[in-house]
């Protein structure tokens, strides 16, 4: 099941499923909806905006009741989270999914809101975009903002032709400026994806945060990852420590002898606790032999600029070209 594509005039709606972003970062905020806004769209603000209930941005119910406003709302196309946070699967019990499946509406955003985004795909089939949040990716200064943009208007615009070719942004940042105090770009790394295992397989992507996909394992909220399917996963701001104990809930649950294809994203400020070792190597120690096709250091992460993904459809990895090709229409 897929979105109607989104137009120019078309009503983005922006909410908050878990931290209250446009409470706390009032200034990106309001950079971000002017973004938006300059590029052709109407943007319609969540009932809790601007509210903040210490960690979250309301309770359970709060946030529940802002969300299923918008899934049914025939004037909205568009659902995008403010920022993720820690506590977006607490929504997913009481969404309204035969509301999604009548109106069907794009979804994006990551991080923890990748537990909605897998819940909803789960659910109802709806293919779901692992891509910019309003405020983290909407509220960031050029050039990256541009190139974040570009990727998102072309994937859910559904202008280009399949077979389509993600593009590699020739630089990347994960430089941390408070973002009250923000006023200029951030500092750029020139980009290298890494082929840590060679090869090329077609299959259905699916993933996302692995740390927030450990919330709804095993739940009918997490879609089941199926024989051949290429794993996208990536992490923010954790440590070494931490994301072993991440990779080995793979392996424990044979999910690296299931899938054909594995796609690891940049972590942003990875925290390597003196050991010197990166990811991916780490990866590897956990997988043992790969068999698959494994690419590395792919933009679709916490850093920027950020590709979006679409989450259910027929791609193509070949890690030995550093590609990753979606093989059908995403809306």
């Amino acid at each position: 099941m897929f979105a109607k594509p989104l137009r120019k005039g078309d009503i983005i709606a922006v909410y908050s499923p878990s931290s209250p972003a446009s409470a706390f970062a009032k200034i990106r905020f309001e950079r971000a909806k002017a973004y938006l806004s300059d590029k052709g769209y109407i943007i319609k603000e969540g009932s809790l905006t601007g509210h903040r209930d210490f960690y979250r941005s309301g309770s359970i119910q709060e946030r529940v009741d802002e969300l299923n406003a918008l899934i049914r709302d025939p004037e909205v196309r568009c659902i995008m989270s403010m920022i993720g946070g820690m506590n977006s699967n607490s929504l997913l019990p009481y969404l309204d999914y035969e509301a999604i499946k009548k109106d069907p509406k794009i979804f994006v955003g990551y991080s923890d809101v990748t537990a909605l985004l897998l819940g909803i795909y789960a659910k109802t089939g709806l293919v779901t975009y692992y891509g910019p949040a309003l405020v983290a990716s909407f509220g960031e200064l050029p050039p990256y903002v541009d190139e974040t943009f570009a990727s998102f208007e072309a994937i859910v615009s559904g202008q280009m032709k399949y077979p389509y070719l993600l593009p590699t942004p020739k630089e990347w940042t994960e430089e941390y400026i408070d973002w009250s105090l923000q006023d200029r770009s951030k500092h750029p790394q020139t980009n290298q994806l890494i082929t840590v295992h060679p090869g090329r397989h077609t299959g259905r992507l699916i993933g996302g945060n692995l740390n927030t996909m450990g919330g709804i394992w095993g739940s009918e909220y997490m879609p089941e990852i199926k024989q051949g399917d290429i794993l996208l996963i990536e992490d923010s701001l954790k440590d070494i420590a931490t994301l072993e104990r991440n990779f080995a809930h793979l392996k424990v649950n044979n999910v690296f002898d299931r899938i054909g294809g594995l796609i690891l994203g940049k972590h942003e400020l990875f925290k390597d606790m003196g050991t010197g070792r990166r990811p991916y190597e780490l990866l590897l120690e956990v997988i043992g032999e790969p068999k698959i096709p494994i690419l590395a250091e792919f933009d679709c992460a916490h850093t920027h600029p950020m590709l979006t993904l679409p989450i259910g459809v027929l791609a193509t990895l070949d890690s030995d070209k550093q590609e990753l090709i979606l093989e059908e229409n995403v809306i």
